[in-house]
């Protein structure tokens, strides 16, 4: 019977350099037992560094790696307790998909019925028809290869299952299918998962925790809910959704932001410039006569607008600033109101 182990995962101050570069500074983490956590943030972030890291990889320079109260950092990677799911799934194409997955286990010096029945026992937790196994990686589909490197990291039981970017090369649909198929592998098995990724909407629709980041270090860390509407900083509000930042600047009396024409209550330093964020589909558009209680008005004028599926896209041009608005109302007049409740706006010091 396949069985599926779990652990906590402790990074305590991890390090590494490539010359000069600092590629993941300084990083403490704690990933719960049985929890789905994301490595969010731009190419060059860090994200697929520290994941490798993890796996056994690369060596930090500085720190330690801690599955359960185990330190692996120093331990080659077959013997941590961790499986990897690369981008490109990484199956060796002369194999059958049998092969494919019972390698790792041919590794160990398993008996053969013993592979022969977890291969069998792996396929269906992967929910994959058992005569795919004589197949080999060319005769599959990309979400099919994509299952099979998932039976092939399973199948050693591991304590940590890591995911490498593994829907990037997939179309839309599919790759939209295969989260939720993942997620609830990972909810169904229960294994503590890290998951890398660029792409927000697979962030917050898959995780338990996001953890962001940007230039090798953790921006924050929360459940997605939080990470989405509670951002710590500029950074982490521009990365998640489509928003807008407006330069701003603390009034006289210090209870107030001036920001494209108009007030937005606030306390701060007198004078200090700000940063004012809000994203498109929070705002919404009205006609100039228009008034909302309770919320931050601008008024501008549409310069452009495009119909991107489900809503229109405005660029409405406000005291020489451009907001974005998404909204499924098409507009006809150019002079508009940009509506914004203020417990939406978020407003941060300039840096």
């Amino acid at each position: 019977m396949t069985t599926i182990q779990t652990a906590h995962l402790h990074l305590d101050n991890v390090t590494k350099k490539f010359g000069r570069v600092n590629a993941v500074d300084h990083v403490t983490l704690e990933i719960p037992r049985g929890s789905f956590a994301t490595l969010l943030g731009p190419s060059g972030c860090g994200k697929t560094t520290l994941l490798r890291m993890i796996a056994g990889f690369y060596e930090p320079d500085e720190g330690g790696i801690f599955i359960d109260d185990q330190r692996v950092d120093k331990m080659p990677p077959h013997k941590r307790g961790a499986a990897m799911v690369f981008q490109d799934y990484a199956l060796w194409p002369h194999m059958t998909v049998f092969d494919n997955i019972a390698y790792g286990l041919r590794m160990q010096k398993v008996g053969k019925d013993e592979i022969k029945q977890r291969v069998q026992e792996t396929m269906q937790l992967v929910e994959m028809p058992a005569d795919f196994l004589e197949r080999r990686p060319s005769q599959l589909s990309g979400g099919q290869q994509q299952r099979v490197a998932l039976a092939r990291a399973l199948i050693t039981q591991p304590k940590v299952l890591l995911l490498d970017e593994p829907l990037s090369n997939l179309d839309a649909k599919v790759r939209q299918r295969l989260r939720v198929e993942i997620r609830r592998l990972q909810r169904r098995i229960g294994i503590t998962t890290v998951y890398v990724t660029h792409d927000q909407e697979e962030a917050l629709s898959m995780s338990d925790v996001v953890v962001v980041m940007r230039d090798g270090c953790v921006q924050q860390v929360g459940a997605p809910e939080e990470i989405y509407n509670h951002p710590a900083n500029v950074f982490i509000a521009d990365f998640l959704g489509v928003s807008n930042l407006l330069r701003g600047t603390v009034a006289a009396d210090g209870q107030s932001v001036s920001v494209a024409g108009a007030r937005i209550a606030h306390k701060g330093n007198a004078g200090a410039a700000v940063t004012v964020v809000f994203k498109a589909d929070e705002a919404r558009l009205a006609t100039a006569g228009i008034e909302s209680a309770g919320a931050v008005t601008f008024d501008g004028t549409i310069e452009e607008a495009s119909f991107i599926g489900t809503v229109y896209r405005y660029y409405v041009n406000v005291n020489g600033e451009t907001i974005l608005v998404d909204t499924p109302v098409k507009m006809t007049e150019a002079k508009v109101k940009v509506i914004v409740p203020r417990e939406k706006i978020q407003v941060y010091a300039s840096t």
